[in-house]
């Protein structure tokens, strides 16, 4: 008889399915009234909070600053740069008019008198409403560089949405730097990949392949499109996040010049990178099991969850005093240079402890009154189905840190070994079609993992990607030349490419 989970349906049986289900098990998120939104419930947006919170200082320490720009772009910024727009109008939402009126009929309609002379559209990214900006803050090389990073939202009118993954709207943020030379605009666009892979390995223990899309897969308007590619549990690829070299496409069109050093008038070099609350769908298809949510350390909104055990009232005070002392001495414990961050839930509900497991903490403590006349605790760890050792208290107050740090690098281990294991090199066509096809129709998820491969970018290799429903993710950025035949049209090729399915 199979075990029992919290999680039903379980990753073999149905992986779509029982990601949904581990979001709303964990209360993350939930489907909003608006078609494809999401509202983001209050232990979701902690992680989010997380995540905004430690990229936000790896930003401030490459020299970049916060600002603000408009949700609503002019339709004519768009169509200034055409591969741009052309990139992004399937997915744009479009304000017509700025004022409703009664339509007769007890509701109401858009004001015919109230239509603007020009539409806006709700910023799918902000390239263009920056750019025009930028115009006005660039005249002299003196001006640059300009490094500005914005925390917002933006709308995608997606027609398939998953909860975090793709969602009409999102919260994200969008880096834009202006430079006088390609030289240190490329430096820019490496540097902030770099910034998201250390944030993806460090904080999400997500493993990841930095590279360079191809030129079907770049980001619409950019001279180069670079991204970080991480594998979830079902071996399918997922774009954690991405830095563009716009390389002058995006200067000319919102005209950001400026006088050089010789007095001529030159046209800048701009970037844009970006990530998203993708990243906790990432977080979520790395580390979760079927008894839910998995959460690394770094990013957990509670790093212990201390849990109260009484049989009457007056157990309940003395017990109630030991958990507050003990929150108190964790509390003032160092982890990864902050407070270790420690709640107590005190509520007398059988289920308490799985709601955290299927929230996913890192540690679990129950006390009762025997642990406290015995001065021990048993710590349960989230990322181990191992029986909790018992501790005494001080041991486990003194360790709590180092416990932590090893939940942290155990969850990067094992995404790490999972990925190495569904990694291949393959230098057939026939091998290829194998790997990507479905072992049988009864296990449609079983689909390959990772594959490294010669290639040259045609319309023979999109068709059969297409035919396989696979992708090509990028082309590592660390790997070496290495002469070989494009698999798919037989012509000479120097670098492999990552090859997968993917969200």
């Amino acid at each position: 008889m199979p075990a029992k989970t919290a999680i039903t349906p379980t990753r073999e049986e149905d992986y779509p399915e029982w990601y949904q289900q581990v979001v709303k098990a964990a209360d993350l998120a939930e489907n909003s009234d608006v078609r494809g939104c999401m509202v983001i419930k209050p232990w979701g947006y902690a992680i989010w909070e997380n995540i905004q919170r430690r990229l936000d200082a790896m930003f401030k320490q490459t020299g970049h600053e916060n600002a603000y720009f408009p949700l609503f772009i002019p339709m004519s910024f768009l169509e200034k740069e055409a591969q741009h727009v052309e990139g992004f109008a399937k997915e744009c939402a479009v304000v017509t008019h700025h004022r409703l009126e009664p339509d007769g009929k007890g509701g109401l309609q858009p004001a015919p008198a109230a239509k603007l002379e020009e539409p806006l559209v709700v910023r799918p990214t902000s390239e263009t409403i920056i750019g025009a900006t930028f115009a006005r803050w660039v005249q002299s090389y003196r001006d640059l560089p300009i490094l500005i990073n914005q925390w917002a939202n933006v709308v995608r009118w997606e027609l398939r949405t998953r909860m975090f993954l793709r969602t009409a709207e999102f919260l994200w943020q969008e880096g834009h730097t202006v430079h006088a030379t390609a030289e240190e605009a490329l430096r820019e666009t490496r540097q902030m990949l770099d910034v998201y892979a250390e944030f993806a390995e460090g904080a999400i223990a997500m493993p990841v392949i930095k590279g360079e899309k191809t030129a079907g897969e770049r980001f619409p308007g950019a001279v180069s499109t670079f991204s970080i590619e991480a594998m979830m549990q079902d071996r399918k690829a997922l774009q954690a996040g991405t830095s563009h070299y716009l390389g002058q496409n995006f200067a000319k069109a919102q005209e950001i010049k400026f006088q050089n050093e010789s007095g001529a008038q030159e046209y800048a070099f701009t970037t844009s990178w970006g990530v998203s609350t993708r990243l906790v769908g990432g977080l979520i298809m790395t580390h979760a099991d079927d008894d839910g949510l998995v959460l690394p350390a770094k990013l957990a909104p509670a790093h212990i969850v201390i849990m109260p055990i009484a049989k009457s009232d007056d157990e309940r005070g003395v017990v109630m005093e030991y958990c507050e002392a003990l929150r108190t001495e964790l509390a003032n414990q160092q982890y990864d240079g902050e407070p270790i961050r420690v709640r107590i839930d005190g509520r007398d509900s059988r289920d308490r402890k799985w709601q955290w497991i299927k929230r996913g903490v890192p540690i679990r403590l129950e006390i009762g009154p025997r642990d406290i006349a015995e001065g021990t605790l048993m710590p349960a760890r989230r990322d181990s189905a191992e029986r909790p050792a018992k501790l005494p208290r001080e041991q486990f107050v003194a360790g709590a840190a180092k416990l932590l740090a090893d939940i942290q690098q155990s969850l990067f281990d094992r995404a790490a070994k999972l990925r190495e294991a569904s990694t291949v090199r393959i230098d057939s066509l026939a091998e290829f079609e194998r790997y990507f096809t479905p072992q049988n129709a009864d296990a449609p998820e079983i689909h390959g993992g990772l594959a490294y491969s010669h290639f040259v970018d045609s319309p023979d290799m999109h068709e059969k990607l297409k035919e396989l429903k696979a992708t090509i993710r990028c082309v590592p950025i660390d790997a070496d030349e290495e002469p070989g035949r494009c698999i798919f049209t037989g012509q000479p090729s120097t670098k492999r490419g990552v090859f997968a399915k993917a969200y």
